[in-house]
């Protein structure tokens, strides 16, 4: 079994990795995010996923290494992570009783055959109706800054949403587990089929 590298250094993608109780290492890849002229979402996601995971094949020549990229749409516009409070205002502020399409590519890369699997998987979400001030409060308790979308699911942000669907709720927090499971499958590793 080839090891396995994530190509991030995001806490949430290694969050959601370690339920598959995997043994993995994480390395963080240098590439530019800057989206293409023209580029639809679904497209710079996976063009970066796979970007991510050929940018560690050097250092990994022996490895199965995953790559995400993530990035939200409010009709056709590509939201990226906030950085700030004031830009996370303005990304809630506009997401106010409106629905966000978020794209998450992934991209598994076998570094001794050179086979890429990847896709874009898609997750919807439809806020509530949110004030200034339950958007502020929200901002300044979990501070998502560095989450697209502004804000964190899996913590207190679930209260900013009326509906979710998609097919795997891991894509939201940023890597598509169900997609990743069936990739590993392809290239011999079946996570129930490990020991405990």
């Amino acid at each position: 079994m080839l090891p396995l590298i994530l190509a991030s250094s995001s806490p949430y993608r290694r969050q959601l990795l370690d339920k598959l109780g995997l043994a993995y290492h994480w390395a963080s890849p240098a590439v530019d995010e800057t989206p293409l002229p023209g580029e639809k979402p679904e497209e710079l996601v996976v063009r970066l996923a796979q970007a991510k995971a050929r940018a560690l094949a050097k250092t990994y020549p022996a490895h199965l290494i995953v790559g995400s990229d993530q990035v939200s749409s409010q009709q056709g516009q590509i939201l990226g992570k906030p950085g700030h409070l004031e830009a996370a205002h303005r990304q809630l502020r506009a997401a106010s009783g409106n629905s966000l399409t978020f794209y998450t590519g992934l991209c598994l890369f076998n570094s001794v055959s050179g086979r890429c699997q990847s896709l874009c998987e898609t997750y919807e979400v439809s806020f509530r109706e949110l004030s200034d001030t339950q958007i502020l409060n929200y901002l300044q308790r979990e501070k998502p800054f560095d989450c697209a979308g502004s804000f964190k699911c899996e913590g207190l942000g679930i209260s900013l949403f009326r509906r979710m669907s998609g097919r795997d709720p891991n894509t939201l927090v940023g890597l598509p587990l169900m997609a990743l499971i069936d990739m590993l499958i392809n290239e011999g590793i079946d996570p129930l089929g490990q020991p405990g």
